[in-house]
């Protein structure tokens, strides 16, 4: 375990250049006499290694100085080449980079983890769209990613949901996400988050922007997806659900957190829902394991499409019945 954080604490050095003994401990989640005792270990070992005294000290590796030591694990391996996706990467202009790149480390690692690596890439791939979700057309992403790379102001018009549709932005890109197959820039002023695909012209300027230096994508990201959930889901509904039966998202964590069950073995609880249109539609996928309590205009609706329902399955079957419809072909 020690011997895996001095060397993490070189790369860190290596990449990062200064750091302080705090950051260091942050980094590594020990305290900062630990660090203190891993850095004489290092001194001991012969580790050019400084430390610099006052307000903007701390410790620093001699220049030019560079471990050859990857450190790579077993796991580590397996990672890195689980870790590369190759749709992606090409979707960003980058995928006979990555090829590279993957062929580099291949070539670099010893014998053993080479054979762990090919194993995983062998078997496992990554597929990040949905089943039914139709490929959404990008063509500005590497335009995008490129001014992201760089640095630069793009001069766009985004097609928005709300009037008026189509708008002029200029973007000074921080950053893009990649979520469910579609692809988010999150950019300044503000920053606000623009699908990539809605992007119908792009004119990229020579014009460079500041990167915030405490702007952190993954922090922001996930924030972002605290508020959208936040404001997606703005009403409430009380359900009673039958023993086994399972609802997903954030009604799932609802009915985990705050359900109760009854005498009957029902379970008591309310859920958010977005509306009573989508609510209804997720409801009636349960059948007859859910009542739904409350909103009195979402218990009436499932009432009537229930009715119709019964009404249309309680007499003879109509022409169309499955001897009469044309045979399908199936895997």
């Amino acid at each position: 375990m020690k011997s895996s954080r001095l060397l993490t604490i070189l790369l860190l050095l290596q990449t990062r250049g200064r750091m302080t003994a705090t950051q260091l401990a942050e980094e590594l989640e020990v305290s900062v006499r630990t660090v203190y005792r891993d850095v004489e270990s290092l001194h001991a070992a012969g580790v050019p290694l400084y430390g610099d005294a006052g307000h903007a000290g701390g410790y620093r590796l001699l220049d030019g100085y560079r471990t050859r030591l990857t450190g790579l694990t077993t796991q580590e391996a397996k990672a890195l080449f689980l870790a590369g996706v190759p749709g992606p990467a090409a979707e960003l202009g980058l995928g006979a980079v990555l090829a590279a790149a993957q062929l580099k480390v291949r070539a670099a690692l010893p014998p053993e983890l080479r054979v762990h690596a090919d194993r995983v890439s062998g078997r496992f791939h990554l597929d990040a769209p949905g089943w039914y979700a139709d490929a959404e057309e990008a063509p500005f992403l590497p335009a995008v990613a490129d001014a992201v790379w760089h640095g630069r102001v793009l001069h766009v018009r985004y097609r928005r949901w709300r009037e008026p549709t189509d708008v002029e932005r200029r973007l000074e890109p921080y950053g893009l996400v990649l979520k469910a197959g579609r692809w988010y820039a999150v950019a300044g002023p503000g920053p606000r988050t623009y699908r990539v695909d809605q992007i119908l012209e792009l004119d990229a300027s020579d014009e460079e922007f500041t990167r915030p230096e405490d702007f952190d994508l993954a922090a922001y990201w996930a924030a972002h997806q605290r508020d959208f959930h936040d404001r997606l889901y703005g009403a409430e509904a009380v359900v009673r659900l039958a023993p086994g039966a399972r609802l997903t998202g954030r009604a799932a964590e609802a009915v985990a957190s705050g359900g109760r069950t009854d005498e009957d073995g029902w379970t008591r609880a309310t859920v958010p829902i977005e509306s009573v249109d989508h609510a209804h539609d997720e409801f009636l996928r349960l059948g007859t394991d859910v009542e739904v309590l409350a909103p009195p205009e979402l218990r009436a609706r499932i009432a009537r499409t229930a009715a119709t329902l019964a009404a249309r399955h309680a007499g003879p079957p109509s022409a169309a019945t499955p001897g009469n419809l044309p045979r399908t072909s199936g895997n």
